[in-house]
């Protein structure tokens, strides 16, 4: 029998149980999929507690990679058999098998684990779209990311690195720090003891920089603007701290003719062709080993309790996955 992660009410991570579903047989534009790894990302604890609506009851997770079991009718480009990998797709990630849309998955490359494409595929085509879509970024140009020790921020900086972008990055540990260095910050800001504003102004000759991205949201929100350039753009793309303050346009014609924006990664992969060309830089990389996909933490899927507890407490570093 196939298991999942269903919730039938928002709230702490103990609304999440672990229960035998029926799978079925794929209908029309469908496929099974048979789950080898699933991924674990911030966005799923916004789900469980209601920041992002969902009806319930509900499955859980939006990131897997696996093998296609059966392949329902007008499916073009997929058969039985092949390696596939996920993100975007409708909630019930959290499972051993699914049957889900075929137009929500993207080929796996025979050199991709399938753990690595559970641990990179939201993320790395975060981190694709901020470098390659957001702003026309250029060596030589450098930029402040918060959470650089998070996992859409070490393949972040890796890219960068291999852009030519520096990098000046934010971390709550020495020990984040360490891992960031160790992925390509340029420089790492440990902002529990150090002011992030002043340090990034010192960096940059009190210039500021043009782009800051950041994924924390409330707490970061001031921190950000005041680190940005004239004319620079705040890239809000996560809420881990708590949801974006509301914006007042006078203040940032004050702070220097600042832009903000607030994009989805739902809207970049919306077009298969944009999100193969995206998907492909991507993995390119990775095959080459440009890119490294560190997996931190493995747990098994009904521990997903735990994971949460553990995701939303900051002791986690880099990617998390579940094994199945």
């Amino acid at each position: 029998m196939a298991h999942a992660i269903r919730f039938y009410e928002t709230g702490a991570p103990e609304v999440m149980k672990w229960e035998t579903v029926e799978v079925g047989e794929p209908g029309a534009g469908e496929v099974r999929v048979r789950h080898e790894a699933v991924g674990l990302n911030f966005a799923d604890t916004y789900f469980r507690s209601g920041l992002y609506p969902a009806a319930l009851p509900a499955g859980m997770g939006v990131e897997a990679a696996g093998v296609i079991q059966a392949v329902g009718a007008g499916v073009e480009g997929f058969k039985e058999g092949d390696r596939v990998t996920y993100t975007g797709s409708p909630l019930g990630a959290y499972s051993t098998e699914r049957v889900m849309p075929a137009d929500s998955l993207i080929a796996l490359p025979e050199g991709i684990e399938f753990e690595t494409a559970a641990a990179m595929t939201m993320r790395g085509l975060t981190a694709s779209y901020l470098l390659r879509r957001i702003h026309p970024l250029k060596a030589g140009d450098t930029v402040l990311l918060h959470a650089a020790a998070g996992g859409v921020g070490l393949i972040f900086t890796q890219w960068a690195k291999l852009l030519g972008i520096t990098v000046i990055g934010t971390v709550s540990s020495d020990a984040k720090a360490e891992v960031a260095r160790a992925h390509g910050c340029d420089h790492v800001i440990v902002y529990t003891r150090e002011d992030v504003v002043a340090r990034v102004r010192e960096i940059t000759d009190g210039k500021g920089v043009p782009v800051v991205f950041d994924s924390i949201g409330q707490s970061t929100f001031e921190i950000s603007l005041d680190s940005l350039a004239r004319r620079g753009l705040l890239v809000c793309f996560g809420t881990a701290s708590g949801p974006t303050p509301p914006i007042n346009a006078q203040m940032l014609a004050v702070k220097g003719s600042l832009y903000v924006t607030r994009p989805a990664l739902a809207d970049y992969i919306a077009d298969p062709a944009e999100r193969a060309e995206l998907a492909g830089e991507l993995f390119s990389h990775v095959e080459a080993g440009r890119i490294k996909i560190g997996i931190n933490q493995r747990y098994a899927l009904e521990d997903a309790v735990q994971a949460h507890h553990d995701l939303e407490s900051g002791r986690s570093i880099g990617s998390s996955v579940f094994t199945v």
